[in-house]
């Protein structure tokens, strides 16, 4: 409760500046609206259907993204973590693609599959999947050499090993690269929308802008920052609950 007073708090105030700064003539209000115009068009929105289709279209490429670049990385990812040789021969490679900014893609992309959803989708799947793929390459690696030898001499099968061994030594590293991936999914998916003009947030936060309406571009800008954080207020519930036994878990609950 305590937590969740402060975190009230800390909203409540930055609202309140938020208000004083245009109305104190610090910033024009034509740059920067006032507050409650914000959360005024806001309320407006939420009743309308056409917004909530938006958002549905938002959330829906960002869903699809998220998924397929997740079952890549974890089956790629366990794979060449799995054989040294392989993970040694393809760090090169890894280390040269990872660090491409996914938003230098959108010419290849609308060029491949034009402007439809699935130009969105390589912009999505490419973002986060590095998220997920590094993690998981570290966190089968991480399986210590003797519980591995330990394994292998009471004759586990490599099925066992999998489940018993690597799966909870890499799962921490995979929930960690999972609740990045989220975040990063959300950004791209709302960046290539405003690129390529797919409906959805993306796009009307580029018809906003374009159209000068200011209390609709912060609004949305608004929507968008409470997506992240109830992506990442999910995703942080769902790693905690899968890792209820994990000891950075268990040392978390024993501090509070």
């Amino acid at each position: 409760m305590r937590k969740v007073l402060l975190g009230a708090t800390g909203l409540l105030g930055f609202l309140v500046v938020w208000q004083l700064v245009p109305t104190l003539g610090l910033v024009d209000p034509q740059y920067l609206p006032y507050a409650t115009d914000v959360l005024g068009w806001l309320i407006q929105e939420l009743r309308d259907l056409a917004f909530w289709r938006r958002l549905s279209l938002t959330m829906t490429s960002w869903a699809i993204g998220l998924t397929l670049a997740t079952v890549a990385a974890v089956v790629l990812g366990t794979g060449i973590g799995l054989v040294p040789v392989l993970r040694r021969a393809t760090h090169t490679i890894v280390e040269f693609l990872r660090p491409v900014p996914s938003v230098a893609l959108i010419p290849l992309a609308v060029l491949m599959f034009g402007l439809q959803l699935r130009a969105a989708l390589v912009i999505v799947v490419y973002a986060a999947f590095w998220q997920v793929f590094v993690q998981v390459i570290y966190g089968v690696a991480d399986v210590d050499t003797v519980a591995r030898d330990t394994a292998r001499s009471f004759g586990l099968t490599r099925r066992e090993r999998l489940r018993y061994l690597v799966l909870p030594t890499a799962l921490p590293y995979l929930m960690t690269g999972l609740r990045l991936a989220a975040a990063v999914a959300l950004i791209l998916a709302v960046t290539a929308e405003m690129v390529i003009g797919n409906p959805g947030l993306g796009r009307m936060i580029e018809l906003s802008r374009s159209a000068g309406d200011a209390v609709g571009l912060y609004g949305l800008v608004v929507v968008t920052g409470l997506l992240g954080v109830l992506v990442n207020v999910v995703f942080r519930f769902v790693e905690r609950r899968s890792l209820a036994w994990h000891q950075s878990v268990l040392a978390d609950e024993a501090a509070r």
